[in-house]
């Protein structure tokens, strides 16, 4: 184990009870392609050293943290709705609380992380958004499962793969320009068939349409920063990072 950097705080404005995490690859008990600070427990890493990178990242915020099994869906996880008996991780791609003391955790490793705070700190959100979510409306779910006004809410764009790397092809292009002509401007030509798309650009678009105005982060590239980030699709077999928000 390395003594690295695991983590930052995000840059963006939040209210006194509540915080926010971002982690990164450096330090950690995790080896091999997965080597740094590791906490996907389904990706083939060592069991143990998953374990021991989150049981140090929940002592780091003193709190319980709750995962997901993230399925590229649009389904949010209401962690107050659940008793307080042990539960199986629920198959979510988004997760909210108006708790004290539970953290709402996403991992990702190229798709996008987003956290979603009430400017009076009542009620925090995280989702996972790689094209599919964004397409399916997991922005839009996760507002409204919120149950506040959009223009009261302030969102995070953690790190994602960016706009000069991520590639997909015609269907995903006409897939979004079906339902918005104009995120058309979010995709750049790129070879016979093939497309850049920017998914902080989709994401600030269906932001601002659902009526969210305080936008922050959403300038980083995964793939791009080896040493910082894991990146499912420079690497394929690799770790997860975690972006958390709670209340405290």
């Amino acid at each position: 184990m390395t003594t690295e950097p695991s983590w930052f705080v995000p840059d963006w404005p939040l209210p006194a009870n509540v915080r926010a995490l971002q982690t990164v690859r450096g330090g950690g008990a995790s080896c091999g392609p997965w080597a740094g600070f590791n906490l996907g427990d389904h990706v083939g890493d060592d069991p143990a050293a998953v374990a021991a990178n989150r049981e140090r990242l929940s002592a780091a915020i003193g709190g319980s943290i709750h995962w997901l099994r993230q399925v590229h869906g649009v389904h949010v996880c209401d962690l107050d709705a659940a008793s307080g008996e042990e539960q199986e991780i629920p198959e979510a791609d988004a997760v909210l609380t108006r708790r004290r003391g539970q953290a709402c955790a996403i991992m990702t490793a190229d798709c996008l992380p987003l956290l979603f705070c009430e400017r009076e700190g009542a009620v925090v959100a995280a989702a996972h958004a790689g094209w599919r979510g964004l397409l399916g409306g997991v922005i839009e779910a996760t507002l409204s499962a919120m149950a506040v006004p959009a223009g009261q809410v302030g969102v995070w764009l953690g790190p994602a793969i960016g706009p000069a790397a991520f590639e997909v092809g015609d269907e995903v292009r006409a897939a979004f320009v079906a339902g918005d002509f104009g995120a058309a401007a979010c995709f750049t030509a790129h070879g016979s068939g093939k497309h850049l798309a920017d998914l902080y650009a989709l994401a600030r678009r269906r932001l601002r349409q659902s009526g969210v105005v305080a936008i922050h982060g959403g300038g980083e590239c995964t793939l791009s920063a080896a040493d910082r980030y894991f990146s499912y699709r420079r690497d394929g077999v690799t770790g997860r990072m975690a972006t958390l928000i709670w209340r405290i």
